[in-house]
């Protein structure tokens, strides 16, 4: 099978499931104008973040990666009216755009990004006591993934859910031979999860617009 047959079979189950929305796809057309780099997670993907958040009735999100804000739309979307996520960029330009893209999509009541390195403001939501998370979505640089799960699992209860984007890594997390930093990075945090006692984990490899990767999830037991 080739990308074009995932990218055609995500498409056709786009056009099934993913109705089209005028808001996401400004979401798109905004960040590609501004240059920010397409790596979201694909209309399919972000649709089943948006059913998990509805199945275990989350109202307090963690997001740790931005970007645009596209799957954070899709997450906040989820939430019930007392629901709130918090989104944590970086990057001051994906920032910025991010929260023009929620403004657009109302949620800017419930929704907020947070600027600045997550090993910074992660501790800080400690701090201000803002946890547990019922769910955690971690989609941002590899070699801090390590590091991202040792504090969502300070910021989560038992029966939170977390979930880590990319980490198969086009079969790269297989490979011995491999020394590339984000497979390298998505290794140590998959042997992290493995060894952490306090959660039950899977991964499952995936396929689509996105290419060959995969996605995490753990509940905090």
């Amino acid at each position: 099978m080739s990308q074009e047959q995932w990218t055609a079979v995500d498409r056709y189950i786009e056009g099934l499931f993913v109705a089209s929305d005028p808001v996401l796809d400004a979401a798109l057309r905004a960040s590609a104008e501004a240059g920010l780099p397409g790596i979201q997670v694909s209309a399919a993907q972000g649709k089943l973040l948006h059913i998990l958040v509805r199945a275990l009735r989350a109202q307090n999100i963690l997001e740790i990666g931005t970007l645009g804000g596209y799957s954070t739309i899709w997450l906040g979307r989820a939430l019930p009216p007392a629901g709130r996520l918090i989104s944590l960029e970086v990057n001051p330009k994906h920032a910025e755009v991010a929260r023009s893209n929620i403004a657009r999509s109302g949620l800017a009541g419930s929704v907020e990004v947070r600027l600045g390195s997550a090993l910074e403001t992660l501790p800080q939501l400690l701090s201000e006591g803002r946890g547990p998370f019922d769910l955690v979505f971690i989609d941002a640089d590899k070699p801090g993934y390590f590091d991202y799960f040792h504090w969502a699992m300070k910021l989560t209860r038992r029966g939170s859910v977390i979930i880590a984007d990319n980490v198969v890594r086009k079969g790269g997390v297989a490979d011995p031979q491999n020394r590339d930093e984000n497979v390298l990075g998505i290794r140590r945090f998959n042997e992290a999860v493995k060894k952490e006692s306090r959660v039950t984990a899977t991964a499952i490899q995936t396929v689509g617009a996105k290419g060959y990767d995969g996605f995490l999830m753990a509940i905090v037991n």
